[in-house]
């Protein structure tokens, strides 16, 4: 019996970027982990939402397929519902402003402060990027520095890992 508010997790199996959790609420998605276990995966679902995990890999059967048709190159768009609500509000702006960003095209955390308003707020805009709950989906690896450079990324390898999905997305770095 599935219990009320729980989140349903389940997992992408082998990708490019090895095995991803996927979290859902009845709403739309909530996380994608890279690289833990299913406990540890749960344990994180818990203590950040403070819901229940319930391994349901039905329930995550779509998110799941989306995650790995990108991953193989099939897939430039997401369209899994996303349940924005656990964000506080300025890093919902950020993070749905992150989520227009075309495939194989990148933003500065500046230019992305100035599109919601706050032109001064480029770190806050990191910071916003550095607890993304969803990365691929919300993709924090087109959020560049205003040097063109790749600056921080907390999924899968770090760096390497941004680069990888930018050279997969035919994206032009410096």
């Amino acid at each position: 019996m599935s219990q009320k508010g729980s989140l349903y997790i389940g997992e992408t199996g082998e990708t490019p970027l090895g095995n991803l959790w996927v979290a859902m609420s009845e709403n739309g998605l909530t996380a994608v982990e890279f690289g833990m276990s299913r406990d540890e995966f749960a344990a994180y679902i818990e203590k950040r939402f403070k819901r229940t995990a319930e391994y349901a890999p039905e329930r995550v059967a779509g998110a799941v397929k989306q995650l790995k048709d990108y991953l193989d190159g099939n897939r430039h768009e997401f369209t899994i519902p996303i349940d924005w609500s656990f964000m506080r509000p300025f890093q919902q702006a950020a993070l749905k402003a992150t989520f227009a960003i075309p495939y194989g095209e990148t933003r500065t955390y500046g230019e992305l402060a100035a599109q919601i308003g706050k032109p001064r707020a480029a770190r806050a805009v990191g910071r916003a990027e550095a607890t993304n709950p969803m990365p691929l989906v919300i993709p924090c690896h087109r959020v560049i520095g205003r040097d063109g450079k790749l600056h921080g990324y907390g999924g899968g390898e770090g760096l390497p890992t941004k680069e990888w999905l930018l050279k997969m997305e035919g994206a032009i770095i410096a």
